[in-house]
């Protein structure tokens, strides 16, 4: 089991940031329920306030977060270490990715507060009324892949939140990790939050541990494939909300812009190769095939994007590796594209709604009432018209972060950001009132009416 990691920084004195057995996860995820009980009652501007000094804090720790990052990357690097490119280009974290993961940290502070939100404000009868409140979930269990910046997003939501985190990374990202969380905890021993809010486990064991912890964690949300998703679900009596693979499309209609669908094919795909929301299938209406996959190809080429097509655009295009039945359903994180040539749109739909993860589906066209059908009947948490599949993000949606992006139908769906991360309460104040005056024969009448503004 992983040791204790010692500080030098005094704030810490007497701080874990991993552990060295099961029995002291526990006593993490019980200090992370306590604490997280604090926090909800907690002012924003409280909550904001140690936001703040969370951002000082990883700004204060550069040096020491990069030197981390460029251990774990060297190590991943290494040929016996196994790790996929896609993965190696997550992992790394510093420059312009850090100062931009602060800056994050700060633009959650603009929001709104999540927590105390009227939803429903009724008058049962006169005297007696009734509100439906926003209120934390608890304690989080997040689960992620080897991306350190999903630490820093992940527990800067879980503050604004006011929920506790216990984060478990990649085995490829934890000495990233373990930089990133005592630099947090760091910020939050100066605030009026308790920095005991987020822990990092490290290892397959706490991960288990946690797994069992229903008194103490009210979600957990692992980041990964279906299989790891299902494998978890089916592990655990703690609810579970999925961020699983991202089998994103891109259907060319035989009304689209071609010019238009080059760009945003392109940047589906080569924005950002190993995110869950690049595209990894392009379906092209028959009808302008023969003049777009020549125009996709030679970009392609340009972009050393490999291409894998169909028997009708392996025509076309030529020279390109044959499609099988497993690209269909395979979220490549690479510069890898499958190809599929289709008759119309339905088509296109039954194809993404086959062989899509419930992602992010987009159709380029300018005919409206095309568009329309596409949205209403693909079946996806994100379902676009005429732009990137990319923009399927917490940031880019205007809500700071996210924790993960949930594919499935209950909602929250698509990005999880803060309206995800919380509950509700129904709070009743009276004056005396009692159930038996508005039951039998000389039952009072309720007047439900409506009190919100």
């Amino acid at each position: 089991a992983p040791q204790l990691l010692s500080t030098s920084a005094p704030k810490l004195a007497g701080l874990q940031i991993r552990f060295s057995s099961t029995s002291a996860v526990w006593e993490a995820a019980k200090k992370a329920r306590h604490s997280a009980r604090l926090l909800s009652a907690l002012p924003l501007e409280d909550r904001n306030a140690a936001l703040e000094r969370v951002a000082a804090a990883l700004e204060n720790a550069k040096g020491d977060i990069e030197k981390a990052n460029a251990v774990d990357c060297e190590a991943a690097a290494k040929p016996e270490a196994n790790v996929a490119a896609p993965l190696q280009a997550r992992l790394k974290f510093g420059g312009a990715k850090l100062r931009d993961t602060v800056q994050g940290v700060r633009d959650l502070q603009k929001l709104e507060d999540p927590i105390g939100q009227i939803q429903l404000h009724k008058e049962l009868d006169q005297g007696i009324t009734m509100k439906r409140v926003t209120v934390p979930l608890g304690v989080l269990g997040i689960i992620f892949e080897a991306r350190p910046d999903a630490a820093v997003q992940i527990a800067a939501l879980g503050v604004k939140s006011g929920n506790g985190v216990l984060l478990k990374c990649g085995r490829e990202a934890v000495q990233s990790c373990t930089a990133i969380v005592r630099a947090i905890k760091d910020g939050l021993s100066g605030s009026k939050v308790s920095p005991d809010v987020v822990a990092l486990l490290t290892s397959r064991e706490e991960t288990a541990e946690m797994m069992k912890m229903k008194s103490y964690v009210d979600l957990i949300i692992p980041r990964g494939s279906n299989e790891f998703v299902q494998y978890v679900m089916q592990n655990t009596e703690i609810p579970v909300l999925g961020h699983a693979d991202g089998i994103c499309h891109v259907f060319i209609d035989k009304e689209a812009d071609l010019a238009k669908g080059l760009e945003i094919v392109t940047d589906s795909k080569i924005q950002y190769p190993s995110a869950c929301n690049a595209v990894e299938t392009l379906l092209v209406h028959h009808s302008v095939a023969d003049k777009f996959l020549p125009m996709f190809a030679e970009r392609a080429n340009k972009e050393s994007i490999e291409l894998r097509g169909c028997d009708k655009s392996s025509k076309i295009i030529g020279g390109i590796k044959a499609a099988t039945e497993e690209d269909w359903a395979t979220e490549y994180c690479d510069k890898i594209l499958a190809i599929k040539v289709v008759g119309d749109v339905d088509e296109a739909m039954s194809h993404i709604n086959q062989y899509g993860s419930r992602h992010t589906d987009c159709i380029v066209t300018e005919n409206e009432a095309e568009a329309r059908k596409f949205q209403s009947l693909v079946d996806a948490a994100g379902v676009y018209w005429n732009c990137s599949t990319r923009f399927a993000d917490g940031f880019r949606y205007g809500f700071g972060a996210e924790v993960g992006i949930s594919t499935s139908m209950m909602p929250p769906r698509g990005p999880v950001g803060l309206e995800g991360l919380v509950t509700y309460r129904y709070i009743m104040s009276g004056n005396g009132h009692v159930v038996k005056d508005y039951a039998g024969e000389n039952a009072k009448p309720f007047t439900h009416k409506n009190l919100m503004k």
